[in-house]
């Protein structure tokens, strides 16, 4: 596949285009973006300070959700679980396994019914390989792009409502059939009057009413969760609920995710991270409800075959993806929080294109800072200042005694290697640090959330395009890289001597769950650990369930 994006016949073939001097965009450029020429941008800081005040509105509890609402979701989700749960105990499925795909099945039929504030927590749910089922995962990734569609006379009808003339005004053709359909949008392949191709992002029908009428629903639900379950007390519901207001309503209009390219684009420009490039954005055609953008092909995330024919060289691109990702939380305090493989492409080159940008994650400097020590304390074994970085990111109340912390969670202990525990032995750990940390008022603040989640996405994405990458060795090479490309930023923002620190990987290889003296681990043979690890716990849970029905 190739870069359909059309040249500007005004630029010259000896140099890039403008807009390429402050931000990563491809030197192909359907137009070209300045300050002057970007005119939805203008008072875009009210418009993000407005949705930011509208979440706590969203997120109080009050006294009484919309009863209809409730009912219609407690309603179908119910259905879901009660059809599933009968076929179990007439025992209609062959394994554990195939019950777990019915019931992911089902769940993903009901949650698509309900509209784009479900469909969002499964898409998720569906970056969480390796921390949630793999039958829902799979289940829940059809919800990326695989939603169905609205009508394309609904489209049209707001494209023409928000750009204000009919669409022959403005394009020469448009495909009505939808490259995809997500919760909140879909998206279609169309040509400008002048012959350019795009990509047109459009936002489905009464979307914003309804999202914020399922928001308090889950407002008034989430202190009822609490302490409850202990996973989603350890994941703070309410907290959860300000999340999904936060990136829901943002992404409720398409100006500010516009925005939203622009900056990461200059971002990933600053940091000199050249492997990726944003699609442009248009300078006029922006609404809150319709996106024209550049449009830019290229090999699907997960098509590794493909590339490697190609000559694309896969740990390279994996490699870019954890630098560049890190680098614009770190430095500058902005990442793209939403990595799945329906966000991604790989050019023929070998650059990563990064798409949809409705979920971006903004840093205050406090909190950046506090991630930059979390990272760097993690490549010194430095457990206190671990702790401490937790607790300024809001993972810890700020009287926590963070000597304690660690003494309970025996971090300050040799790492137990959980291939040598039992299915027992490994269920009974996590119960054990599971209830540690919420005897601290442990939480996942929101930043996190999207951090980790993104993590766990290349974590996967390790596995289909560098299995044998050495994790060791490249934790240790980005590190001392990141120390010295930002040694100065270091010393100033946190007091870290680039030049003197000295590097022990001991608290990477604790997460990891290997022994202290191992020197090389690829991902190959961690995810051989992890399957046993998971054989062992559901031969447990398998067990424990035979027992109580016997």
């Amino acid at each position: 596949m190739t870069v359909t994006d059309d040249q500007n016949p005004e630029l010259s073939h000896d140099a890039l285009p403008a807009d390429c001097e402050w931000a990563a965009f491809t030197e192909t450029a359907p137009w070209v973006l300045s300050a002057d020429s970007i005119s939805w941008s203008r008072g875009l800081d009210v418009v993000r300070d407005q949705a930011k005040a509208e979440v706590p509105k969203l997120t109080r509890p009050g006294k009484v959700p919309n009863v209809g609402r409730m009912l219609v979701v407690v309603g179908r989700i119910g259905w879901a679980v009660g059809n599933w749960w009968v076929r179990k105990r007439l025992r209609r499925f062959s394994s554990t396994e195939a019950s777990r795909a019915d019931l992911s099945r089902r769940l993903r039929s009901a949650i698509e019914s309900l509209g784009a504030t479900y469909i969002k927590l499964a898409q998720i749910i569906s970056s969480g390989d390796g921390l949630f089922p793999g039958e829902l995962v799979d289940e829940f990734k059809k919800c990326r792009d695989q939603v169905p569609a609205e009508n394309f006379d609904v489209v049209k009808r707001t494209i023409e409502r928000d750009l204000g003339r009919p669409l022959n005004e403005v394009f020469l053709s448009i495909d009505s059939t939808e490259l995809a359909a997500a919760s909140i949008a879909q998206v279609h392949r169309a040509t400008l009057l002048d012959g350019t191709e795009v990509v047109i992002k459009v936002q489905r029908p009464d979307v914003a009413r309804l999202v914020r009428t399922d928001l308090k629903v889950m407002a008034w639900l989430a202190p009822h969760l609490v302490g409850r379950i202990p996973v989603a007390a350890l994941a703070n519901p309410p907290a959860l609920v300000e999340l999904f207001a936060e990136t829901i309503v943002e992404e409720l209009d398409f100006r500010l995710e516009a925005a939203n390219m622009v900056d990461v684009a200059k971002v990933l420009n600053d940091l000199g991270q050249t492997r990726y490039v944003v699609p442009r954005p248009h300078p006029q055609l922006v609404t809150t409800r319709t996106l024209v953008m550049q449009r830019i092909d290229g090999f699907n995330f997960d098509d590794v075959t493909g590339m490697q024919d190609a000559g694309i060289d896969t740990e390279d691109v994996i490699r870019t993806g954890m630098v560049a990702f890190m680098e614009g939380a770190l430095i500058h305090g902005i990442f793209h929080g939403d990595l799945h493989g329906g966000n991604l492409f790989v050019l023929p080159d070998g650059r990563t294109a990064l798409l949809d940008f409705g979920i971006t994650a903004r840093l205050d400097d406090e909190r950046r800072r506090a991630f930059l020590r979390l990272m760097m304390t993690a490549t010194t074994n430095d457990l206190t200042g671990q702790m401490a970085a937790l607790r300024d990111l809001g993972a810890l109340p700020l009287d926590t005694d963070l000597q304690a912390v660690i003494h309970d969670l025996r971090l300050d202990e040799a790492p137990i290697d959980p291939t040598t525990l039992s299915g027992e032995e490994m269920v009974a750990e996590v119960q054990r640090v599971v209830k540690a940390l919420l005897s601290y008022g442990a939480r996942l603040p929101k930043e996190l959330m999207l951090y980790v989640k993104n993590m766990v996405f290349l974590d996967g994405a390790i596995s289909r395009l560098a299995p044998d990458l050495d994790l060791l060795a490249e934790v240790a090479n980005i590190s001392m890289m990141f120390a010295s490309r930002h040694g100065e930023r270091l010393m100033t923002e946190i007091g870290i001597d680039a030049a003197n620190m000295q590097l022990n990987l001991d608290s990477v290889k604790a997460g990891f769950g290997v022994d202290l003296s191992t020197d090389r681990l690829t991902y190959r043979e961690l995810q051989e650990r992890r399957e046993l690890i998971q054989k062992r716990m559901r031969s447990h849970v398998e067990r424990t369930r035979r027992s109580a029905n016997v």
